[in-house]
């Protein structure tokens, strides 16, 4: 096996224990472990395709990658050059820009949100309106700053009039951000909003249910709160999701201490 790929194959072993042993913290042993010999995860590059992300490689019930030239991204611009055109559904003819992310490259912290907006869609970066002035006050007061971490939403086009994606379409852009999770590997990941919520852990519990809690997305520790444009409507929701920010603030310091 050449040098490069061998150091790959170790990485990415390195990389499944990490976010296994995560897993396991906050889930239990798993049945099956791919840490045991008989779970390989050391396919060839040209097969990447065909397998689950490899970050996700512990999570049977999502799918494996299209067969698509930009799943071999190695870096976060080589994906955002790939996939900046997508056509794969209508928001592609509708959009005035594609909005990928925005942040540290190699941020600990991911937050996540559903679409972007109208502003998001003239500027082309994430939550840059009102709900986004809000969302950076609200991450500097639990000590993060908009530049060290690493923002995005599950749909990469605005939807029309602001509704909600439609299943079609986070089913054609969610692999994107599986790569985006993939190449930043983060320690934590906040969902802002109940759509964002749903869409990664794939459930139908409410707002109500899913926050103050901590869940797994594929062995990341994940917390759901309020999205900041909701409490631009509802300023009674800003002391819960200040608790929960607080609680995320304190989860995120733990992991950096071990």
């Amino acid at each position: 096996m050449p040098g490069s790929l061998h150091d790959d194959a170790r990485r990415l072993l390195d990389d499944v224990e990490r976010f296994l042993r995560q897993d396991e913290e906050l889930n239990g042993p798993l049945l099956l472990d791919p840490r045991r010999p008989e779970a390989s995860v050391t396919a060839k590059r040209s097969d990447r395709a065909a397998m689950a992300p490899k970050l996700f490689g512990a999570s049977p019930s999502l799918p494996a990658y299209p067969p698509e030239p930009w799943t071999a991204s190695s870096t976060l611009e080589e994906l955002r050059t790939a996939i900046c055109e997508c056509q794969k559904c209508p928001l592609g003819k509708t959009r005035t820009k594609f909005v990928f992310g925005v942040g540290n490259p190699r941020a600990d912290i991911v937050l996540i949100g559903e679409a972007p907006g109208a502003d998001e869609d003239l500027q082309g970066e994430p939550f840059v309106g009102r709900a986004g002035q809000l969302l950076n006050k609200i991450i500097e007061a639990v000590q993060f700053k908009r530049e060290e971490v690493f923002i995005c939403n599950i749909l990469k086009c605005r939807p029309p009039n602001n509704r909600q994606p439609a299943p079609e379409e986070i089913e054609h852009c969610e692999p994107y951000l599986w790569r985006q999770l993939e190449l930043l590997q983060p320690k934590l990941i906040l969902c802002l909003g109940l759509t964002a919520g749903q869409a990664l852990l794939k459930t139908k519990e409410s707002l109500g249910k899913l926050r103050g809690q901590w869940h797994s997305y594929c062995g990341i520790p994940t917390m759901v709160t309020f999205h900041p444009a909701a409490l631009l409507r509802n300023p009674n929701w800003k002391r819960p999701t200040w608790e929960d920010v607080q609680a995320f603030r304190k989860r995120y310091e733990e992991m950096v201490k071990k």
